[in-house]
């Protein structure tokens, strides 16, 4: 018998714990091995609520008692709702699984009071494309990173004025003022990196760059003409990279190495001498931080994305797209 949707077997939603680790490990562990594979099992313990009540809920699909699928929703703000890691096993996808564990954060994400939730799908992974706007989700932008490499001595190597003619300051109501009325904020739909949680973009705010400005950095380009871009920095994390091999006449060890990234939650600039100086002074915030490596959310428009490069700054081979769904309506 084929089963065409969730009506034709028994499927309960229930949320996920930490007894879920390994029957989540099985049918995560195939995703996307051309990629690296899929983080949840890397991260699974660590990610996962410990109990009720902390601003997030992880929804765990059973089909006749056997996991089937997971997806996650957490609270950024009052009224903004993040859904996260949404996977089905190969057994059950195309039968109505994601559906279901869709309704069910729509619902949790209404009674806490969220008003509009948001998914972030890469660009290559067209099935869950597809299946994010069949469950009700709408486009809403699409962005890409830049890497500038950390280093203490970086100097923007403006090609217009001199190095006097743009500065960067830690003034948080300037780099307010030029967000709010800049393309890369029009583009984005107001988004940016969520500081609280990694993955996730939200709403920036001014009250945002203010407590940033105190606890992380923040940065306003001020160039010959006004303020000409702006940046912060929303967190620093570790995560672990694959070393070398090492073998002897009995055994071959593989070495795990932790590096550091310092994550910028978004860069905006008017012109390549202000992306030089503002990627300049992330370059040299990063190599203070200790940071290997860096990231800094910009906006996928042509001007942005062939600035970064001419101002000196790697970027990532392929963009993410946000999208989201009105949680007001049914």
């Amino acid at each position: 018998m084929v089963l065409d949707s969730v009506s034709d077997f028994g499927l309960e939603i229930r949320r996920a714990t930490h007894d879920d680790y390994a029957a989540v490990a099985d049918f995560t562990g195939d995703i996307w091995p051309d990629r690296g594979g899929d983080y949840i099992p890397r991260v699974y313990h660590e990610w996962l609520e410990d109990e009720p009540g902390q601003g997030k809920k992880t929804f765990l699909a059973e089909v006749d008692g056997e996991p089937a699928g997971i997806v996650q929703g957490v609270m950024l703000t009052d009224d903004e709702a993040w859904f996260q890691s949404l996977r089905v096993a190969a057994d059950y996808r195309r039968r109505g699984v994601s559906r279901r564990l869709n309704e069910a954060t729509f619902e949790w994400a209404r009674e806490q009071g969220a008003t509009v939730g948001r998914v972030m799908i890469f660009s290559w992974n067209a099935p869950s494309l597809g299946a994010a706007r069949a469950n009700g989700f709408e486009p809403i932008t699409e962005f890409r990173f830049a890497h500038p490499d950390p280093d203490p001595d970086a100097v923007a190597n403006l090609e217009a004025d001199g190095d006097d003619s743009y500065r960067v300051s830690s003034d948080p109501t300037a780099a307010w003022r030029y967000w709010t009325h800049s393309d890369a904020r029009e583009h984005l739909d107001g988004l940016a990196m969520a500081p609280e949680e990694s993955w996730a973009v939200r709403e920036l705010t001014r009250t945002d760059l203010e407590r940033l400005a105190d606890e992380t950095a923040v940065f306003a380009v001020t160039g010959p003409d006004g303020l000409a871009g702006m940046a912060y920095r929303s967190r620093t994390y570790e995560r672990e990279v694959d070393g070398d091999s090492s073998e002897d006449e009995n055994e071959t060890e593989s070495e795990t190495e932790r590096e550091t990234w310092a994550e910028y939650g978004v860069g905006a600039w008017d012109d390549v001498d202000a992306a030089r100086a503002l990627f300049a002074a992330i370059a040299r915030d990063a190599a203070d931080r200790g940071a290997d490596e860096t990231r800094v959310l910009i906006p996928e428009t042509p001007r942005h994305v062939t600035d970064a490069p001419y101002a000196g700054a790697g970027i990532s081979e392929e963009p993410d797209f946000v999208l989201g769904i009105d949680l007001r309506g049914e």
